[in-house]
């Protein structure tokens, strides 16, 4: 048996450096616990108000959002949240903030003012645009002038400025390592993607392993869409989410951007309108991301993954496949589809 004794200031050394382990330790779990965000979209009818659906992420411990344009009565509600924000400029917005002066009305009015009450960490300027639409000219002086207006209110430590892309601009991603940007996208991406370098900005991917499973039913199986295979690949992957992530940093790379994180800014899985649309499939799915999420990929193992959900609730107005409308973690009575654990 050993014998310790503690003198009085070695019991206080001990006690401080007890409770600086404490705090490490809360420090690592919070971090996990807001690695996960939701989207918030509000194109459906009968959606509860703006001030409802902040205290709705409240009640539930989301502590990350994702909004799509720079709704007033959103940025209103969000004030004294402590919800951390995605801001987006909407598509058709792009052009007009090609204008210096434009974009700073644009940080003036929709970010400056609301700066001291609102979280903002990240603007999306423009979301999922293909390089070969008339607004991918845009989107790159967009981000320039929208990041001279933000240093211009003293606001560039609080705020990234960065784009939100699909995961298809990246081509040959099996195995991931062999990902790189196709010869249609690297023209559009690679100038952004410098973009980003320059101001240790993330670059924002909606990733969906549930559209390539439906895509590709033959060589991509339900089970590795939705984190529930046993054992991994030939290319030593368990989960398609993780094969499309490192598929995008090994493009990065290719690109020059090796030290660019990426930030899931979607991902989701609907509970009707196609195919493998169920709510079980679902809430597998959301269930199993938010857990996984707290780790790290094969490519990037040091975790968590900050993620967002898509979506807060179903949208029944949105246009395209049925299944884009059941994307829904809540239904419009505020009732949660699923039972998950955000925190």
């Amino acid at each position: 048996m050993v014998n310790i004794f503690l003198s009085r200031g070695n019991t206080a050394m001990f006690a401080m450096l007890l409770f600086i382990g404490i705090l490490s330790f809360t420090q690592v779990e919070f971090t996990a616990a807001q690695s996960v965000g939701v989207c918030y979209g509000r194109n459906g009818d009968n959606l509860p108000t703006q001030q409802e659906t902040v205290d709705l992420y409240k009640s539930n411990g989301i502590g990350r959002m994702r909004i799509y344009d720079p709704d007033e009565r959103s940025l209103q509600a969000l004030k004294g949240s402590n919800i951390e924000l995605i801001l987006g400029v909407p598509n058709d917005k792009l052009q007009s903030l090609n204008d210096a002066g434009a974009a700073t009305d644009w940080i003036n009015t929709n970010v400056k003012a609301y700066s001291s009450d609102v979280k903002f960490k990240y603007i999306a300027v423009g979301n999922e645009v293909e390089p070969n639409a008339n607004e991918a000219q845009y989107v790159l002086p967009a981000m320039r002038n929208i990041q001279n207006a933000i240093s211009s209110a003293n606001l560039q430590d609080q705020i990234k400025v960065s784009t939100a892309i699909k995961s298809s601009l990246v081509t040959n991603s099996y195995p991931p390592n062999n990902g790189v940007f196709s010869d249609s996208a690297s023209g559009y991406i690679k100038p952004i993607v410098d973009f980003l370098v320059s101001n240790r900005a993330p670059l924002l991917a909606n990733l969906y392993p549930y559209f390539s499973h439906v895509e590709n039913q033959q060589t991509v199986p339900l089970n590795y869409a939705l984190f529930t295979q046993q054992g991994t690949n030939d290319a030593g992957y368990q989960n398609l989410f993780d094969a499309l992530l490192d598929s995008l940093y090994a493009a990065l790379e290719k690109a020059g951007a090796s030290n660019v994180n990426v930030v899931v800014s979607e991902s989701g899985w609907p509970s009707d309108g196609g195919v493998a649309a169920n709510v079980d499939n679902a809430g597998t799915y959301y269930r199993n991301l938010i857990n996984h999420v707290k780790g790290g990929t094969p490519k990037r193992p040091n975790g968590p993954i900050e993620t967002y959900l898509f979506a807060m609730f179903d949208e029944n107005r949105k246009d395209g496949e049925e299944s884009e409308k059941h994307f829904g973690l809540f239904r419009p009575d505020k009732s949660p589809k699923y039972q998950l654990s955000y925190n």
